[in-house]
């Protein structure tokens, strides 16, 4: 039986998105309201997106040297390894300098809320590079069925509204790699 998902990567990445996402906003609403409560919600979320963050690289160091690639991706899985390493570093930087510095209820400065807010573009740009790994040089993905023409019945006596690949042909200027897995 073939595995859903080649590696765990795609399983935990997204949770430090999520969280480091949260961390930024919560920490520039904290900062800004002064409120406590977005403050606690701010720190915390830092540091599990941290922790996730960690785990995330290691998982992905995984699929790094797991995953069948080109030339092209393999360029591609450079450029998103070193984004993910330099976003590692100031995120887990930044986490502990405030766990260190702070109790979970302080209310954080505007400048720390700031360099919060241009980790998660960091965050941002390395969840970008990553999507590319996969949506433009399917990297980790089960290659998908060949369409043969016309229509396929999916028993639910309705196929007016479903369409597929051979009724709407590609442009002209369209290219495909074709890649063995």
């Amino acid at each position: 039986m073939p595995y859903i998902i080649p590696n765990l990567h795609p399983l935990v990445v997204h949770f430090p998105v999520a969280l480091i996402t949260i961390a930024a906003i919560f920490h520039l609403v904290a900062a800004v309201t002064r409120s406590k409560t977005c403050a606690v919600i701010a720190h915390t979320s830092l540091w599990l997106g941290a922790l996730g963050a960690v785990i995330a690289v290691l998982f992905g160091w995984q699929a790094y040297n797991s995953v069948n690639h080109d030339e092209a991706g393999h360029a591609a899985m450079l450029l998103h390894r070193a984004w993910a390493l330099g976003t590692l570093a100031v995120v887990v930087t930044l986490a502990a300098w405030d766990g260190l510095r702070r109790k979970a209820d302080d209310i954080p400065s505007k400048w720390f809320s700031t360099a919060i807010v241009i980790a998660w573009g960091l965050v941002a740009v390395t969840a970008w590079h990553g999507g590319e790994l996969v949506y433009r040089h399917g990297l980790g993905v089960m290659a998908l069925p060949i369409i043969e023409e016309g229509h396929h019945h999916h028993g639910d006596g309705d196929d007016a509204s479903h369409t597929h690949a051979a009724d709407h042909p590609e442009p002209a200027d369209h290219e495909h790699d074709h890649h063995e897995h």
